[in-house]
């Protein structure tokens, strides 16, 4: 009688386990989905906070084909002295950059690619001074940026904005 009881009180027991852990196991499934509906949104936040307010700069080239985009890529890879960071060492980058054109502006028209690689030390420079103004770390954490100051130096100097974008297609870091 008292192996039965003893059966009896133990059979009890595991199904009192096993019903608070399905208790259990919801409320945990609950919380971590909504953890991670909570940390998806920060991430988007954060993310649209990094990149910044949609500008002149990406919003330019929404509007031109890929039919009306021209290219312009300088031929060699450029070494450019950064700016000297906390560090006291001298860092360079070495970078290909790659400038798009909307082909149907009539500035465009007006310079063309040969214009544009007549230029091209200009061209240079203006990216150049722009790595110079960033250290190692200020540069690799803010690409954005740099693209950005680059292509304004650049509407700068061609007085227009029918360059509407700056691409690194290879950048080394040292």
């Amino acid at each position: 009688m008292k192996r039965n009881l003893l059966s009896i009180l133990i059979l009890a027991l595991l199904i009192v386990n096993i019903a608070l852990t399905t208790v259990m196991m919801i409320t945990v499934n609950n919380t971590s989905a909504k953890t991670a509906a909570l940390v998806n949104d920060i991430a988007g936040v954060l993310n649209l906070e990094v990149n910044g307010p949609v500008s002149n700069y990406s919003s330019a080239g929404e509007d031109i084909s890929l039919a009306d985009t021209v290219t312009y890529d300088i031929a060699e890879p450029m070494t450019i002295p950064l700016a000297i960071g906390e560090d006291g060492a001298s860092h360079f980058a070495v970078v290909s950059v790659s400038i798009s054109m909307d082909g149907t502006d009539k500035e465009f028209k007006k310079y063309g690619v040969e214009g544009i690689a007549s230029r091209q030390s200009l061209i240079k420079s203006e990216i150049t001074e722009v790595f110079g103004e960033y250290t190692l770390e200020e540069a690799r954490v803010d690409i954005d940026s740099l693209k950005k100051k680059i292509l304004e130096r650049l509407q700068q100097l061609f007085d227009s904005n029918f360059i509407y974008k700056v691409s690194f297609s290879e950048i080394i870091w040292q």
